[in-house]
């Protein structure tokens, strides 16, 4: 059923998913990369992940951004097996919201014994406006494992000194669940993190005199920080060599304001009143069902008397205080001294934890429904109008593509000619930055180390070596080109012209410090003498 919602949601993708994209966004286009880069770093260099073609010859660059290792690695397969990057990245998409969906409504299930609570909870999970505003970021959508944490997390806290194996067992599903969602997304990683500590606080069994329990979640802790300090250390070294840190003027710019909680692309409610506030902002409306139906475990006391749901309420509240980041009081000193909220640029992504919230209480709300009215033949019909109205809400679908029809062939040559380093022409940099994009998913063909990228960071010396380079083919501009190790100069040909004129791109054949070595298709390469 989560499948088929997938499909819904994100539809026509679905029926064309070879062809069909949103590279419109330059996002898009990235995230391609970053899981192309991954299918094919694991299988040649996997200890050399992070130092990505990009950028070069900085080191580290994977870590300018998220790795995205998770999905990544359930595309690697399809990858190997041949499918186009931007094929696989649109089936992680349809992966990721279903996968997340149903892992919602496995726990839920076990929560409150109700399959149309479970599923309601999946709904609001996986399709909600935030996630399904976010197509672009493919480390948003793969959240299938945080559900699974705080399963094991309440399992830890039940069973440990009364049933030690199945605490040890459970000990295990949340380090290795913690893991996998860490390694889908730093942001989520962060966001898990304060979600557990909160959730801690609101529970009895941790101020109890509990030393086995201490000792469960120490050695576990350890053993998570053991797995992911590798995948940590190159976010380390980038902070300390390349100065990547959030300043709190940069949350400031991304934090939320009470719109953004009224933000949506449901076509529902974005034709009715949505679209007066929705542009530009982080979309974080949680439903009007969704609400009411959490509201009902809150009044009933469930949301205070149920461990499970109390957890949910309180780190609820904690992302929607956090979600507007330099406004609240106290968050400035907490981005100055905690280094992982030195990662969260945008703020407003607190947010997710409220609309987390939202989704299990209001599974608790739907359980008290069936409750009080089961007994009643209409019972099923109501619990399927309440999946079919947070559904309803949450639509978007179809969603606006664009057609892809596959990255030109004459990038497959670049795999194939002696080809050391590259710079592409034209460079992109300053405002432009982001249209380097386009150039990362046509190196998925051939993985030569380039100048040309586009992340969430760039080092300072990539932007000061594309203003010297602006004035290629000058002397100055190939001496440049020399002194970094870049062996060849690729240029397209139609922006080319549209700026200097097709003289100057053919005058380019007569240069001395540039040989020929193919024109194919609009595309030119030059080997640097």
């Amino acid at each position: 059923m989560f499948a088929a919602l997938a499909t819904l949601h994100t539809w026509p993708m679905p029926s064309d998913p070879a062809h069909l994209t949103r590279l419109d966004n330059d996002d898009t286009a990235f995230n391609t990369w970053v899981i192309a880069w991954v299918a094919h770093q694991i299988r040649h260099h996997p200890l050399e992940l992070f130092q990505a073609p990009i950028f070069f010859p900085a080191r580290d660059a994977l870590a300018f951004s998220e790795h995205m290792l998770v999905p990544g690695l359930l595309g690697a397969p399809l990858q190997w097996a041949g499918l186009s990057p931007v094929l696989v990245y649109n089936l992680m998409v349809w992966a990721g919201l279903a996968l997340s969906g149903f892992a919602m409504a496995l726990v839920m299930r076990s929560w409150t014994a109700s399959t149309a609570a479970a599923i309601v909870s999946g709904c609001l999970y996986a399709f909600n406006a935030h996630l399904l505003t976010r197509y672009s970021h493919l480390q948003a959508l793969h959240v299938q494992f945080f559900p699974l944490v705080l399963y094991a997390f309440d399992r830890v806290l039940r069973d440990t000194d009364t049933r030690a194996p199945r605490s040890a067992r459970m000990a295990w599903l949340l380090g290795g669940a913690f893991v996998l969602q860490a390694l889908c997304s730093n942001y989520t990683m962060v966001m898990m993190s304060l979600a557990l500590v909160v959730a801690a606080t609101v529970r009895p069994e941790l101020w109890r005199a509990r030393p086995r329990l201490w000792l469960t979640l120490g050695v576990t802790g350890a053993g998570v920080a053991l797995v992911l300090l590798p995948f940590l250390l190159p976010y380390s070294r980038v902070r300390a060599e390349q100065g990547l840190v959030r300043t709190i003027d940069d949350v400031r710019i991304y934090s939320a304001g009470w719109t953004d909680y009224l933000a949506t692309a449901g076509r529902l409610h974005y034709a009715w009143w949505s679209h007066r506030v929705f542009e530009g902002r982080t979309a974080l409306f949680p439903g009007v069902l969704g609400v009411a139906l959490a509201l009902i475990a809150v009044a009933r006391g469930v949301a205070w008397t149920d461990l499970r749901a109390r957890m949910a309420l309180a780190f609820g509240v904690a992302g929607l205080a956090l979600s507007f980041g330099a406004s609240l009081p106290g968050y400035e000193w907490l981005q100055a001294h905690i280094p992982l909220f030195q990662g969260i640029r945008a703020a407003a992504r607190w947010g997710f934890l409220f609309l987390i919230a939202i989704a299990i209480l209001s599974g608790y709300g739907v359980a008290i429904l069936e409750q009080r009215l089961r007994a009643y033949f209409w019972w099923p019909a109501l619990a399927v109008a309440l999946v079919g109205v947070v559904t309803l809400e949450a639509l978007r679908a179809p969603i606006a593509m664009e057609r892809y029809d596959g990255i030109p062939a004459v990038h497959g040559r670049l795999a194939r000619e002696d080809v050391g380093a590259i710079v592409i022409f034209p460079l992109y940099g300053g405002r432009n930055f982001n249209l380097n994009a386009e150039y990362m998913l046509h190196q998925t063909r051939h993985w030569k180390p380039m100048l040309n990228a586009y992340s969430s960071f760039a080092p300072a010396g990539f932007y000061h070596l594309a203003e010297r380079l602006q004035s290629f083919p000058d002397v100055a501009a190939l001496e440049a080109m020399r002194a970094q190790g870049f062996t060849h100069a690729l240029l397209h040909r139609t922006p080319l012209e549209h700026t200097f004129g097709a003289e100057a791109v053919d005058a380019l054949r007569a240069h001395p410090g540039l040989e020929l070595v193919f024109e194919e298709d609009g595309v030119i390469l030059y080997r640097v003498r």
